[in-house]
C-alpha cells in the first residue's frame, strides 16, 4: 500500500494479479497493469454504491475504492485532520476498561472520500489513537468502532500496526463477535 500524505491518492500492489495495482483518488479508481495499461476504471466511484447494504456484493473496483479511501484515512491520521476543510471539536471522552480516552469529532470536507462525513477519534493518556468511530456509508451506513494498537515508530512517526473494526451497538460498544475488518501493517516507511 502506498499513500500520499498531502493529497488523497493511494495504490495497492499487487491487486488481483501479480502484475496489477490500484490507483485511487476520490473522483476515480482503476485497476492497472504495472506497465500502465488500464484493466478497469470507474469515474465517480462513490456513486456506484448508491443503494448498497452491508450484504451487497462488491466488484473489484468497489474493493479498490474502499481500500483506497480507508487505508489513506488510516495511514494519514492524525495529519489529515490539519488539512484544509476539516473541522475538529472536542467531544465527551470514552471509558474503556480503567482508561478514559479523550475524544475528537472530525467533520470531513466534501472533497475527501472516507467512511462518513463525521468521525470520532479517541486518544489514550499517552495521546496516541486508540479507537476511531464512523458509519460505513457505502455499505448501508452501519456504525463501526475501529480499535488500533501495537504501535511502532517508522521514520520518527508513531503509528498503529493493527486495526480491528467491529460493528457498534446502540450504546457505542463494539460487538466483538462481528469483526468487519482486520488489518495488520508491517514494513512501514515514510519518504
Amino acid at each position: 500500500m502506498t499513500v500520499l500524505l498531502h493529497e488523497e491518492h493511494a495504490s495497492v500492489r499487487p491487486f488481483g494479479a501479480p502484475d496489477q495495482k490500484t490507483d485511487f483518488t476520490p473522483g476515480r479508481v482503476s485497476v492497472d497493469k504495472l506497465d500502465g495499461r488500464v484493466v478497469a476504471a470507474r469515474e465517480d466511484p462513490r456513486a456506484s454504491f448508491s443503494g448498497h447494504t452491508l450484504e451487497t456484493p462488491w466488484d473489484p473496483l468497489d474493493r479498490a475504492y474502499f481500500n483506497g479511501y480507508a487505508l489513506w484515512t488510516y495511514l494519514t491520521t492524525p495529519f489529515l485532520l490539519a488539512m484544509p476543510g476539516f473541522t475538529v471539536t472536542e467531544i465527551e471522552p470514552w471509558r474503556e476498561g480503567d482508561e478514559l480516552w479523550r475524544g475528537l469529532r472530525a467533520t470531513f470536507p466534501p472533497d475527501i472520500a472516507s467512511h462518513s462525513t463525521h468521525q470520532d477519534f479517541y486518544f489514550g493518556p499517552d495521546r496516541l489513537l486508540r479507537r476511531q468511530d464512523y458509519h460505513v456509508d457505502i455499505a448501508g451506513g452501519f456504525p463501526a468502532a475501529q480499535y488500533v494498537y501495537d504501535c511502532v515508530e517508522a521514520d520518527g512517526i508513531v503509528l498503529p500496526t493493527k486495526r480491528r473494526a467491529y460493528r457498534r451497538d446502540a450504546d457505542g460498544h463494539p460487538v466483538l463477535d462481528q469483526v468487519m475488518v482486520s488489518i495488520d501493517l508491517s514494513d512501514i516507511h515514510f519518504s
